[in-house]
């Protein structure tokens, strides 16, 4: 296999953040094929779709792919049922026997999945050598915060220094997407059972298609 193309179908614009996460993880279970990474962002076509299995329809046309994520956070719903959802969109999709579908369903919201590195958040903050402290949660705890989107734009407008007009002016959403960017490692994700849930997925996959494996866990 010269390289393995995969593509995310995401609930909004935010989720760029996870295109590195599933990157990385690709390159765990398949070792040194070139990845190619497609965010699917169907905003500015000239009808977008809105529903979920039509989406998925439109993404694959307009990004082929060997492998699709779809992403949808649990919020207050057990995985179980978001996962249902996506498999439901699937059946109901035309792509169901062309392509391999992983669910992608982080506990809450996938900003969580973020607060792990306080080295990359001072620097997607644009100010690295800051001095301010911190409350990075516990990794462990992760999966139990009431609002992670919150959390962390309050620990980057914290980490930046700003202050005044400047720090109002201050943008954290771009800011949230060069975290996951900065992070080079998130093997510590493997500590939560959603990221776990989704890797074992991932190694599924690849093993099936017999891609070639690496150091998966």
């Amino acid at each position: 296999m010269q390289r393995l193309r995969y593509t995310l179908v995401a609930d909004g614009s935010s989720d760029r953040a996870l295109i590195p996460i599933l990157t990385w993880l690709l390159r765990q279970c398949c070792g040194a094929i070139p990845v190619q990474a497609e965010f699917a962002d169907l905003r500015h076509l000239p009808s977008p779709p809105k529903q979920l299995a039509e989406r998925i329809n439109q993404s694959v046309d307009l990004y082929p792919c060997d492998l699709l994520f779809v992403h949808r956070d649990a919020e207050s719903a057990p995985i179980e049922k978001r996962e249902a959802e996506i498999g439901r969109a699937l059946r109901e999709s035309s792509v169901a026997s062309s392509v391999c579908v992983v669910c992608v369903v982080p506990v809450r919201m996938q900003e969580a999945w973020l607060l792990i590195d306080e080295a990359a958040l001072r620097k997607a903050a644009g100010n690295p050598n800051g001095t301010q402290p911190l409350a990075m949660p516990d990794v462990q705890k992760l999966e139990g915060l009431a609002d992670p989107k919150q959390f962390i734009r309050d620990l980057l407008r914290q980490a930046s220094g700003l202050q005044g007009r400047r720090l109002k002016s201050f943008n954290w959403q771009s800011s949230t997407h060069r975290v996951a960017e900065l992070i080079g490692d998130f093997s510590l994700l493997y500590r939560l059972a959603a990221f776990r849930r989704l890797a074992a997925a991932v190694a599924a996959v690849a093993t099936a298609k017999k891609w070639k494996t690496g150091g998966s866990r």
